[in-house]
């Protein structure tokens, strides 16, 4: 009987450097991006007397953004 032994290297991450890349994760991370772009242009949109009434000022909106996942 014959024995066939098979293995195949198995890579580091996608380019060698640990990095796990996923399809799910691209995804992922598009849709926290889209969502901190709408984000940012809608609390934009606001008027500054709008965005007090929020307890916001202009100066917070990429403070808001930047806390978003």
């Amino acid at each position: 009987m014959a024995f066939f032994a098979h293995s195949r290297p198995v890579a580091d991450g996608v380019f060698g450097g640990g990095l796990r890349f996923s399809f799910g994760d691209f995804f992922a991370s598009m849709a926290a991006w889209n969502d901190k772009r709408v984000t940012r242009r809608e609390l934009s949109k606001l008027s500054d007397r709008e965005l007090d009434d929020i307890g916001l000022c202009r100066a917070d909106i990429e403070l808001v953004v930047n806390q978003l996942r």
